[in-house]
C-alpha cells in the first residue's frame, strides 16, 4: 500500500520549513519572526497527524481546518 500524499507533503513541508528557519537564523540573523514561522510550519504536520487519529468525522474536519489555518499563517 502506498503512503498518503498528504502524509508525504506534510513531512516535506516540515523539512523545508526547518531548513528555511535555519537559513533565517544563521544567514539573516532573524530570531523573532523565524521562531513563529517554525512553530506554524511544523504545526501543519502535527495537526494532520492529529486528524489521522481523530475520534470522529467532526474531529477529523476540525483538526484539518486547524492545519489549514497554520499553513495560511506560514505562507503569510
Amino acid at each position: 500500500m502506498s503512503e498518503s500524499i498528504v502524509k508525504l507533503k506534510r513531512f516535506e513541508l516540515a523539512i523545508r520549513g526547518v531548513n528555511f528557519y535555519k537559513w533565517l537564523i544563521f544567514e539573516k540573523k532573524e530570531f523573532i519572526m523565524s521562531k513563529q514561522f517554525l512553530h506554524s510550519v511544523t504545526s501543519v504536520g502535527a495537526n494532520v497527524r492529529g486528524a489521522i487519529n481523530a475520534q470522529s468525522k467532526a474531529d477529523f474536519i476540525h483538526k484539518l481546518s486547524i492545519s489549514q489555518k497554520e499553513c495560511d499563517e506560514s505562507m503569510y
